[in-house]
């Protein structure tokens, strides 16, 4: 008896199903959004991602030394990827590129509530436009992604924020602060105790004065305050970016679902301006749901021409734990339109429940048949659980009737047919 490996996860049939529909529907309003669907690898060479985060990412990847001594990595994110494949093309493709692609990712970390080390995302990117409307449209996509999907306006919230307004803020206090580590910090804020945060902002060069400022005027959430404190052009730039933002997707309709999180920050170092993570808005599901934000150096950073781009990935994993808190998960029930039953084995009744069965999948019905050379009544009782709409009966009595028997399992009512008419007349 094998156990399947730490962290990765099975899905039997029903729960695929529930899975497949919530990608469908998150698939489908992509489409409408304009995004086209791309395929992506599953390995990468390690450097892409040691290059962009630093040696020490190799603990977080599932890495190893193929044949021809190349290091690899199974693919723990898509965005260096869907970069390298931009930069690839860069001149031929039309700007803005929109994209989409749901697919598996690997991250050797710890296990917990939503999180695994196999884990299956939607990412959607829009490369090629710095207007505050493309990050509009992220955040629209997004929630028309999770209203499509049941979930209510009470059920969400998108917290809201901009690295430049973090980063214009470290800067004013000391410009010697090392400002990827203590938004790295602010982004393990409401994970970890207050005094290893106060610790984390220390280590990135605060002293335990600046790092309480720091923290109360981002805790108070007003720009206007945050304006006041910094006193610098590249916060006032980020606070104006930020507000157009906000606007846009006030007039795409996705307004009512934004708050205001100026401790808002992302995990990853690349993101460079508007930032958000959805969560849910009865706290019952504690962690980000997902996220999303603008990373315009990415591009460049992987030897493409400057260009800015924005993108979000929600995360199946806790999305199911959001639509199932709400009650709206899609249930795990799988329709079957007929079952075409045989009784008896002679050559007549094999070859026209054949016929039969193929005539209805080929019309688009679901439809099975025996396949294990069962009595009627096991056959019945297979239909019945499958939750058969018909059954079909196809037997040696019948079609010396030339017809067959057609039985609607939930009135129990049948009727016979000619069998030259079925399935086309009926």
């Amino acid at each position: 008896m094998y156990d399947h490996v730490k962290g990765v996860r099975d899905f039997y049939p029903g729960e695929m199903r529930a899975r497949r529909r919530v990608i469908d529907s998150l698939e489908d309003v992509a489409r409408r959004y304009g995004f086209r669907e791309i395929g992506t690898p599953t390995i990468e060479s390690a450097e892409l991602y040691i290059d962009k985060s630093g040696e020490e990412i190799v603990e977080e990847l599932y890495s190893f030394e193929d044949k021809g001594g190349r290091r690899l990595a199974l693919t723990p994110e898509l965005t260096p990827t869907v970069a390298r494949m931009v930069v690839a093309k860069q001149q031929e493709l039309t700007k803005p590129i929109k994209w989409f692609s749901t697919r598996p990712f690997w991250r050797y970390e710890q296990v917990q509530q939503g999180r695994y080390r196999e884990f299956y995302q939607l990412n959607a990117d829009i490369f090629g436009s710095s207007a505050p409307e493309a990050d509009a449209e992220v955040l629209a996509y997004a929630a028309d992604a999770l209203s499509e999907l049941g979930l209510e306006k009470e059920d969400f919230e998108f917290r809201v924020s901009h690295r430049d307004i973090l980063g214009g803020l470290l800067e004013s206090i000391d410009t010697r602060i090392d400002t990827t580590e203590a938004i790295r910090a602010v982004d393990k804020r409401e994970k970890v105790e207050t005094a290893e945060y106060y610790d984390l902002l220390e280590a990135a060069g605060l002293d335990r004065d600046d790092a309480r400022e720091f923290n109360a005027v981002l805790s108070a959430g007003d720009v206007e305050e945050v304006r006041a404190f910094a006193d610098s052009d590249r916060v006032d730039e980020a606070v104006s970016n930020l507000e157009a933002v906000l606007a846009a997707a006030d007039e795409f309709g996705a307004g009512e679902y934004l708050t205001l999180s100026l401790d808002t920050a992302r995990g990853f170092d690349y993101y460079t301006g508007v930032v958000f993570e959805c969560f849910d808005s009865t706290g019952e599901v504690s962690r980000s749901v997902f996220g999303g934000g603008r990373y315009d150096d990415l591009i460049e950073s992987v030897g493409g021409q400057p260009t800015p781009a924005v993108g979000v990935a929600p995360g199946l994993a806790p999305l199911s734990l959001l639509l199932e808190r709400a009650g709206v998960r899609p249930d795990e029930s799988y329709e079957t339109d007929c079952y075409v039953l045989r009784v008896g084995d002679s050559e007549e009744v094999r070859r026209v429940a054949a016929r039969i069965t193929r005539d209805l999948r080929a019309g688009g019905g679901v439809t099975e048949t025996d396949v294990s050379g069962r009595s009627f009544g096991a056959q019945m009782s297979y239909a019945d659980s499958i939750g058969a709409e018909t059954v079909v009966i196809v037997g040696e009595q019948d079609l010396a009737e030339d017809v067959v028997t057609v039985k609607d399992m939930a009135s129990g009512d049948q009727e016979r047919v000619p069998v030259e008419d079925f399935p086309d007349d009926t």
